[in-house]
């Protein structure tokens, strides 16, 4: 294997148009944040770099939405985004920006060195434009019909309904979401670098010399290659972003997915006068941690730029990973489905950890994968605080009872002793081996396994029952035990950062490093330890409901948010309506129809008789909830046999923009038999 002197570790730039949720923590900040504090553990030389990315349409639009700059929206977020990674304990070497004046300098240069060196192409394209606006329109400033789903809010870029990706042109009736006037097409130039250019390098970089990338990194950038590289235009009509640095550059800024990779050189020079050997020495590993969704921006935009400029080194790794969904549901930004970071923080305070440890030991590292409420209260109920959290409290409390806490000499050790022993350089060896090839997932639960190893460790020598006739025994258990719980500090530092801490300072002793870890004397006799606490606590039912509740109530907001009437019926004539005997009816009994989910039997008073009437509406009401109310009903409906029941009518019911159903009802009350109409 290739042997580096140092590793540089980028994180996708989160975008400052709105804060953190979990789906971005899952896909990079804690994997990415995991194999950081791993190298650091090693001693290795490594720097973490990140940053808001604050450029782009969609903060121009949040800006006009607020009635605000686009500078407003990005100092507002970039705060946000950034006190949310530090509360996770996400340790990023720097969190930079890309409106930082370091930045604007070094893509400006990067642009022009490309351009004086004829690496661009210039074109001519027709592009929409408000004429009312006197701008030209990004794709996301537009919208219109979908001509997939037929939602007519989708953008130029994608319909968010249905998820298909789109061009401007594609969409059915477009308008201008500045004006709301329809767009037409104008004449721009701008500067394109030639991906097709470089496909035949990148391919022999990416297919041929990184085979052991994941799967869907490697199949995404091969079925692009495939398709066959086309140029990539690396400039905009906006006016917000870094002016083109060229001559005919006026009115036009670099693309955002030019400027924003930039952003990590850019940062790196701002952490470090020495960023060049980080940069640009053959012998520094890059890794960037990305969502799938920038893999072809990692994988073949910005390495393109890269070669272009012919200084820089390529990423030796780009571990990109699937996404993650919210309760069976895609999050959504513009929806409000998301667990946010920053109300996480605020609502689940000293619970750092919990969410560190669900979102990795579930992490979308092969498939798209589901965050649910109920499996983070069984994961901390049933894991960190049955398995992890009791081991160390056995422990620690049985040697300050036993020991006046202070750590026992071992005597002989039994087989049982020294193959349990044996088990912690194994683990070491499988968690080194899985974070080396990105499988956090597999790291974690090896670390567990550490846990579940004293777990069993202490219910099998059961040195509560040995200390009534043995406490040499007890001491040679209990040395073990506290070996094996300051092993645990080692190998849960990079998944556990604050746990780890709280344990070391349980242990009263300071960090080990990577090294020790599988040791089996970190703790020497006679050393005495701090005050035992509880590691975890567990996660009540109350607590669990009152964040799904949220998710409800934020459905039911989408729902009333997003109601559209139904369109109208065709037209009807006077007669028709006539013929229909719709009457106020007074329900006198009501029950659930046997081995039926959705029917209930009414028994009506109608004015003109009794009668019974059968309606699928079990799911909205229970039988007790209708006793005595009034409703209308079509009365003159040709009877129907429904699960062996004559219904005689129908009950008139309103669906709400949530879905459920209301009765149609008289403001008060009425003789049965009133007619409707």
């Amino acid at each position: 294997m290739k042997q580096f002197k140092r590793h540089l570790v980028t994180s996708a730039l989160p975008y400052a148009n709105g804060p953190v949720h979990i789906g971005h923590l899952a896909g990079v900040y804690i994997p990415s944040d995991i194999y950081t504090r791993y190298l650091r553990l090693r001693g290795e030389d490594v720097i973490h770099v990140c940053g808001t990315d604050e450029h782009g349409v969609p903060i121009t639009i949040k800006a006009k939405q607020e009635g605000v700059t686009p500078q407003d929206i990005v100092d507002k977020y970039h705060k946000i985004i950034g006190d949310s990674f530090k509360g996770l304990g996400i340790s990023f070497d720097i969190f930079s920006r890309t409106t930082t004046p370091t930045h604007y300098a070094t893509a400006s240069e990067f642009f022009k060195k490309l351009h004086d060196a004829g690496k661009f192409v210039e074109q001519t394209s027709e592009q929409y434009y408000d004429e009312e606006a006197k701008q030209f329109l990004a794709d996301r400033y537009i919208m219109g019909t979908c001509p997939h789903c037929g939602n007519d809010r989708a953008y130029g870029d994608q319909c968010e309904k249905c998820g298909t990706s789109l061009n401007s042109t594609d969409l059915i009736d477009p308008k201008s979401m500045i004006s709301g006037s329809k767009p037409v097409m104008k004449e721009t130039k701008h500067w394109y670098l030639p991906l097709n250019d470089y496909q035949k390098d990148l391919e022999k970089w990416i297919l041929t010399d990184h085979k052991e990338w994941k799967s869907n990194v490697y199949g995404q950038c091969k079925s692009w290659f495939d398709l066959g590289l086309q140029p990539r235009a690396v400039s905009r009509d906006l006016d917000w972003g870094i002016p083109v640095p060229v001559e005919g550059g006026e009115g036009k800024v670099l693309y955002v997915w030019f400027d924003a990779p930039i952003g990590y050189i850019s940062a790196t020079k701002d952490l470090t006068p020495d960023w060049e050997k980080y940069w640009k020495s053959e012998d520094t590993k890059m890794v960037h941690f990305i969502g799938k969704d920038n893999i072809v921006f990692h994988c073949i935009v910005f390495p393109s730029m890269l070669m272009a400029d012919g200084s820089y080194i390529l990423p030796e790794n780009v571990p990109a990973n699937e996404f993650l969904n919210l309760e069976g549901d895609k999050i959504s930004t513009s929806r409000n489905w998301a667990v946010w970071l920053h109300e996480y923080l605020e609502e689940f305070p000293g619970k750092e950890d919990v969410l560190r440890y669900v979102l990795c030991a579930n992490a979308p590292e092969t498939k798209d994968n589901d965050f649910t409420w109920k499996d983070f209260q069984t994961r901390n109920n049933s894991e960190l605080v049955a398995i992890f959290g009791n081991f160390v409290n056995r422990a620690l409390v049985l040697t300050q009872k036993y020991f006046d806490n202070k750590v026992p000499a071992a005597g002989a050790l039994t087989d049982f002793d020294r193959e349990t022993l044996e088990e912690m350089p194994k683990i070491k060896k499988a968690v080194e081996d899985y974070i080396e090839v990105y499988r956090f997932r597999d790291a974690l639960k090896e670390a567990m396994n550490l846990a579940r190893l004293g777990n069993k460790y202490l219910a099998d020598t059961e040195p509560w029952k040995v200390a009534k006739t043995d406490m040499e025994r007890v001491a040679t258990i209990l040395n073990v035990a506290l070996q094996i719980t300051a092993n645990l500090a080692i190998v849960f530092e990079p998944f556990l950062p604050f746990s780890t801490e709280k344990l070391l300072k349980m242990l009263n002793t300071s960090e080990f490093g990577w090294d020790k870890l599988g040791n089996t004397d970190l703790l020497a006799v006679g050393h005495e330890l701090g005050k035992a606490e509880l590691l975890f606590e567990k996660i009540e039912d109350s607590v669990i409901d009152a964040q799904l509740k949220k998710l409800e109530d934020t459905k039911l907001a989408n729902a009333l948010k997003e109601y559209k009437a139904e369109p109208q019926k065709e037209e009807a004539q006077f007669d028709d309506f006539m013929k229909m005997d719709i009457r106020v009816g007074t329900i006198k009994a009501c029950e659930k129809v046997a081995k039926t989910k959705k029917l209930l039997k009414l028994t009506v008073d109608t004015g003109i008789d009794t009668r019974t009437i059968v309606s699928g509406i079990a799911e909205h009401f229970e039988p007790e909830q209708l006793l005595g109310k009034q409703a209308c009903f079509l009365v003159n409906l040709a009877p129907r046999e429904i699960k062996g029941i004559t219904s005689n009518g129908m009950i008139l019911m309103a669906q709400d923009a949530d879905g459920k159903l209301r009765l149609v009802q008289p403001n008060e009350a009425v003789k049965p038999g009133s007619q409707v109409g």
